[in-house]
């Protein structure tokens, strides 16, 4: 694919992994790299993104849907993610703007995945993605322990949220959970080790998104 061409198109570009593995970090230095070569780029996040989403994601993260149970919680951040989508993501990439995302579908698969059957995972998403599906996907993978330690350290008087606060073996359970999605889709999902240096990841990132769009810069760098 051409450079001019993918500038038409416009690229959907999602970060996952853990608590601390350096996702809004990555996201804004791979947007630094897009631009440089001159991509228009839309750096978002989910849950949020769009104004009403935002809305639902305070309240989630607040932890007052909790008590409600793991489906209600997985509809609601259906509901953020539809609104995402409509008023955020897919005009974005329609005008041939990149879109770089922290946190998409993989989240949910993970966070709600590990309490609901797959089956309603599945539909859910179907209901809510539909066709906008990433075109990449960066698994940033940090043990638990070790992500869990960089966030408190981040900012040690910060209230954690509704998933920061769990205690360590779940969050080692959802790390499992995303390297088994990357294990079963190898041609979206690619994994880098999160506990390198940022500058390091940060190069790996860029030459991996190179690689994958046929992406040329002026100085071939």
């Amino acid at each position: 694919m051409s450079a001019d061409k993918a500038r038409a198109m416009g690229r959907f570009i999602t970060f996952e992994g853990g608590e601390g593995s350096g996702k809004s970090t990555q996201v804004k230095l791979l947007a630094g790299h897009l631009r440089g070569a001159g991509y228009a780029v839309l750096e978002t996040r989910e849950p949020g993104g769009s104004p009403n989403a935002e809305a639902i994601r305070e309240y989630l993260l607040s932890g007052k849907a909790e008590d409600k149970g793991p489906k209600a919680e997985a509809m609601l951040f259906a509901a953020a993610r539809m609104d995402h989508l409509e008023n955020t993501i897919r005009p974005a990439l329609q005008a041939g703007t990149w879109v770089l995302c922290d946190r998409f579908m993989d989240s949910t698969r993970v966070y709600q995945g590990l309490d609901l059957d797959a089956q309603t995972i599945d539909l859910l998403e179907k209901i809510t993605v539909e066709k906008t599906r990433p075109d990449m996907t960066i698994l940033l993978d940090l043990p638990a322990k070790e992500g869990l330690n960089r966030a408190r350290m981040r900012d040690p008087d910060a209230v954690r949220d509704r998933f920061e606060k769990e205690e360590e073996p779940v969050h080692e359970a959802r790390r499992q959970a995303f390297l088994k999605l990357a294990d079963s889709d190898p041609g979206r999902i690619s994994v880098f080790d999160a506990s390198r240096p940022a500058h390091i990841v940060e190069t790996m990132v860029w030459k991996a998104c190179r690689r994958r769009f046929d992406i040329r810069t002026p100085m071939g760098v």
